[in-house]
């Protein structure tokens, strides 16, 4: 691991401020001044002290959540609302979600306190698919599809290119589910809201390999280290 990520992963610093620490001579690896901070260290084995403290590191936890609709993806609400940490055990508010479901979207949500990868996988370059089933008003017609897979310009902006598979699209409402590796703040809900399709129900089932199985609403589970290697290789 490279003296700068470890630094940030023991929650001293951010990565950026890491860096600067670094760079003014402030950390110790096993007892010597180190100025890189792409110096390649080992956690487990290395004694890294920074102004005159020994870090210590944090155990990774990586958990998956099947988020109830309803609920916030975040921390502390200003507005008194229900969290997802408010039904995790106190002992996790410690995590942090990778990326956001929005209050009225349920599904599969990741959380962790393993800042490197969160970063990794919500960074667009990398294009982590994710998947969900969508429950939209009105008959959603071919060209409509269409519009979906390949992108839209709306306020100014292209809509990721999308996958789909429909389940049904009868008169009054179609029921699809929706592949894409990225999704800014509502951006799914604008396009069906942009085709005159609004959405009713919106549910992320898969995220790349990952799926809730038969992980019941508002019920939680730790990925194995297999899962979690599987995620690191993305």
């Amino acid at each position: 691991m490279r003296l700068q990520v470890a630094v940030s992963h023991a929650g001293v610093a951010s990565r950026r401020k890491a860096a600067s620490i670094i760079e003014e001579g402030r950390v110790l690896v096993n007892s010597a001044i180190i100025r890189q901070k792409g110096y390649p260290v080992n956690p487990d084995k290395d004694k890294i002290v920074v102004d005159g403290k020994i870090i210590r590191f944090k155990r990774k936890i990586y958990m998956l959540l099947n988020k109830p609709k309803g609920v916030i993806t975040s921390k502390y609400d200003p507005e008194g609302r229900k969290t997802v940490f408010d039904i995790l055990p106190p002992e996790l508010r410690e995590l942090h979600p990778v990326g956001r479901l929005d209050k009225d979207t349920a599904g599969l949500l990741l959380l962790t306190n393993d800042g490197e990868l969160t970063y990794r996988l919500t960074h667009p370059k990398f294009e982590i698919r994710k998947r969900y089933r969508v429950s939209c008003k009105g008959k959603l017609s071919d060209k409509d599809k269409e519009r979906l897979e390949r992108g839209m310009f709306i306020e100014g902006k292209k809509t990721a290119r999308a996958k789909i598979d429909m389940i049904h699209a009868d008169t009054d409402k179609s029921g699809l589910f929706i592949e894409m590796h990225e999704g800014r703040k509502k951006e799914m809900r604008n396009m069906f809201l942009f085709l005159g399709h609004p959405i009713k129900q919106l549910e992320r089932v898969s995220y790349e390999f990952l799926n809730l199985g038969g992980l019941k609403r508002g019920k939680f589970r730790y990925l194995g280290a297999d899962e979690v290697r599987r995620l690191k290789e993305l």
